[in-house]
């Protein structure tokens, strides 16, 4: 955690950074100017080098890769053979090495899955607890001054660009709508060596840009409607539930586990479940638990995995429900520490399940071939 007067220890899954340095709505609203950085040391980094790097991942992720090119940045899925999300990442190459950026749990099965991939390749796997994350939020003057501190530093080894919420090459949207929220606070992580973190907190503190906590970072991603590993994902979550096939997933690439299983969903159009963003009754003063569950009509229809309160929506939160549930209900979030609070929902995933640049049916199917009568 950073060395600041002031800091509150975050909670899991960001054990390790503040949660806070004590004006949490302050800092939300500099981080969203572009006038703030996030300590982000809670992530794990991996590289990867060798000439066969870049085409090696792109054979086993969900994202084509083989040729990114040194100030390009992506993002990628490593799915199981149902197309079910086992870990995500956002890469960027330096035309040596690949970094790799995924949650900080995440870090060591991640590299030791890829370590068991690599056969006879010309590839070398490597966690690297030496290099620290910083976020920003792209907002320029503001984050041209930052990035240029960053690199005066000499510490920069590179900078990933998040591509939310853009729909990539080969990728496709679930959610319709013609200016969609993350646009307003894209995001960037700068990956710096750990022995000049504090020369460069110093240096950027110096130029007017002051500490924000994960909360601020949290609430500005519930707003933008960005999934997180940590936080939307279980052991059941499909890309196309949470919206991920816009920045995570080529639908054209060639093969590679889970493509089978992406490619049905796609084509079917019908995951089985859906994420939405709650607004929630603002007139208490917490609120709800992660995990908390999502109400309809008695029944437990979903689960909440992202909750904030932000400094202009108030409480919001992510859930996951089920995709048969109309869009234009109100719910209500039965909380254990709480309560029951009202909700309501505002849409993300299209409730009928159908990705952009989905083929339409052709007419019915037949179910098979009958007998011919003489």
């Amino acid at each position: 955690m950073l060395p600041i007067a002031g800091a509150v220890s975050a909670g899991a899954p960001d054990l390790g950074v503040a949660a806070h340095y004590g004006d949490p709505m302050r800092e939300q609203r500099m981080l969203s100017a572009g006038r703030a950085f996030v300590d982000l040391s809670n992530l794990g980094i991996i590289a990867v080098t060798g000439s066969a790097r870049l085409s090696w991942l792109d054979t086993l992720s969900s994202q084509r890769v083989n040729a990114l090119i040194p100030g390009e940045s992506a993002e990628f899925l490593l799915l199981d053979p149902n197309g079910r999300v086992l870990h995500s990442a956002g890469l960027f190459d330096d035309g040596a090495t690949a970094y790799l950026i995924t949650e900080g749990d995440h870090r060591d099965p991640l590299a030791a899955f890829l370590e068991s991939m690599r056969f006879m390749l010309d590839v070398a796997v490597s966690v690297r607890e030496d290099l620290v994350t910083l976020g920003a939020v792209r907002r320029d003057p503001a984050f041209a001054a930052l990035s240029q501190l960053a690199i005066d530093s000499g510490h920069l080894v590179g900078v990933w660009n998040d591509p939310w919420p853009a729909v990539t090459t080969g990728g496709t949207r679930y959610a319709f709508i013609d200016q969609h929220p993350g646009e307003l606070t894209p995001f960037t992580s700068f990956v710096l060596e750990a022995d000049g973190l504090d020369e460069f907190v110093a240096a950027a503190r110096a130029a007017g840009f002051v500490p924000a906590g994960s909360w601020a970072m949290e609430a500005l991603r519930v707003a933008a409607w960005r999934p997180r590993l940590d936080r939307e994902v279980d052991d059941k979550s499909l890309p196309h539930e949470l919206d991920w096939l816009r920045t995570a997933v080529h639908l054209n690439k060639g093969c590679y586990r889970g493509q089978e299983g992406v490619a049905r969903t796609f084509m079917m159009g019908r995951p089985p479940r859906r994420l939405v963003m709650l607004h929630l009754d603002g007139s208490e003063h917490v609120t709800p638990e992660v995990g908390a569950a999502v109400v309809l009509e008695g029944r437990t229809v979903g689960r909440i995995t992202s909750v904030a309160r932000h400094f202009e929506l108030g409480p919001v939160a992510l859930a996951v429900l089920k995709r048969s549930v109309p869009p234009d209900v109100d719910l209500q979030v039965e909380s254990r520490e709480i309560g029951v609070l009202a909700a309501s929902q505002e849409t993300i995933v299209a409730p009928d399940g159908h990705g952009e640049g989905r083929p339409e049916p052709r007419g019915p199917l037949a179910s098979g071939l009958r007998r011919r009568t003489l």
